[in-house]
């Protein structure tokens, strides 16, 4: 009988997420880092055995846009809009802060106003998939920490869109007032169904109750509400993680929708770990031993420097300093979307082939080393680590 050739690999992947993932749950690493640390050696840059990189990461934010959707539907949304101030005003200002310490840098190096702000949107924005991980690892998700923390990431991931478009008027691409009009219209919508949910309470969903005894529909029926409402915010040029998750509270706020977590969350499970992998898959090890003190001096400066602008605006805004430092160290690292924000500065000309593989690298190792940084700040400010939610 042939083999398929996907098989071995397949395996390959399943053994080293295991092998890894012992050794490194051993040392109280979380899952985050077993995914990457697999893919980094899995990928094209060691042994080789995975090397569509590109698909891995499609694929892969599929299970950004369920995380998302989960977060939804676990969160409290009264008290995640009563936040509003810190995830609103703490995100506007944690980014003009994080963008003026790199203009400061950049008038010392004599770097054009283009790469200065790309540098500073890139280090400014936190991983959403990290930090939410950890916090539903932790049975954080719903404490005060983790709605100061989703909320900001949220409103990072919004601000993505006016990142972009800034970046395309300082590279001289014009942008299409029609995808400005969508977006705001996309917006609008989408304040609209939070709104209507607030209002109505809970809600009854088409055909929810025939879908009660169906199994296996059941996980198509979750998918259609999941990616559905991803899709039509992508369509308004919004982000798909924001249309997952006000699906999630839409599921949340329904009747008999109890079985939407548990149909989706197998699935959930083994994106998200592909997603993490994708990024590992992307360490070029060579460039890292080439430059690895350049890397290791940019990530530090990184998690040190984010850590103390966002402790001291979220400190600002009336949260005592230990939660405003623990809060920092989970949204210290630099996110998943940073990577869209480099390809879109190197293909248009803000940074180098060179800087692009310094900005890949930065964003790699900040991820794999947010876990010990937030264990190291918990330690410093004397936070007590958050206890891990109950077996079943």
């Amino acid at each position: 009988m042939h083999l398929d050739p996907l098989m071995p690999k397949l395996v390959a992947a399943a053994f080293a997420v295991v092998a890894v993932g012992l050794f490194l749950r051993w040392l109280r690493q979380p899952h985050v880092v077993v995914y990457l640390v697999a893919g980094a050696i899995l990928g094209p840059h060691a042994l080789g055995l995975l090397t569509d990189v590109e698909g891995a990461a499609r694929l892969g934010d599929a299970g950004v846009v369920l995380l998302l959707f989960f977060v939804g539907m676990e969160v409290s949304l009264p008290r995640l809009l009563a936040n509003w101030r810190v995830a609103v005003i703490g995100t506007a200002v944690q980014i003009a802060l994080t963008v003026g310490v790199v203009a400061a840098l950049g008038a010392w190096l004599d770097w054009a106003t283009g790469r200065v702000m790309l540098l500073g949107f890139v280090v400014s924005l936190s991983s959403t998939a990290v930090v939410v991980s950890m916090l539903r690892e932790a049975g954080q998700l719903d404490s005060e920490i983790g709605h100061d923390a989703v909320g900001i990431l949220l409103v990072q991931d919004l601000a993505l869109v006016p990142m972009l478009l800034v970046i395309g008027l300082l590279a001289d691409t014009p942008s299409d007032a029609g995808d400005v009009g969508l977006q705001v219209l996309g917006g609008l919508g989408t304040l609209g169904i939070v709104a209507w949910v607030v209002r109505k309470g809970p809600i009854r969903l088409p055909l929810i109750r025939r879908l009660a005894a169906d199994h296996e529909l059941q996980v198509f029926a979750a998918l259609l509400l999941c990616f559905g409402l991803a899709t039509l915010t992508a369509l308004t040029q919004l982000s798909t993680a924001l249309g997952a998750f006000v699906a999630g509270i839409v599921v949340a706020s329904a009747d008999e929708s109890h079985w939407v977590h548990d149909s989706l969350n197998p699935l959930r499970v083994l994106l998200v770990a592909l997603f993490f992998a994708s990024v590992g898959m992307l360490i070029d090890l060579r460039f890292l031993v080439d430059a690895w003190w350049i890397v290791a001096l940019l990530v530090l400066t990184v998690l040190v420097t984010n850590t103390l602008l966002k402790a001291g605006v979220l400190r600002a805004l009336g949260r005592p300093w230990r939660r405003s430092f623990e809060i920092a160290a989970m949204l210290a690292q630099v996110g998943e979307f940073s990577f869209v924000l480099a390809a879109v500065g190197r293909q248009q000309g803000l940074i180098s082939d060179y800087g692009y593989q310094l900005s890949v690298g930065l964003i790699a190792i900040s991820l794999l080393a947010s876990p010990l940084w937030i264990a190291g700040v918990r330690r410093l400010t004397g936070a007590s680590p958050a206890a891990p939610p109950p077996a079943g």
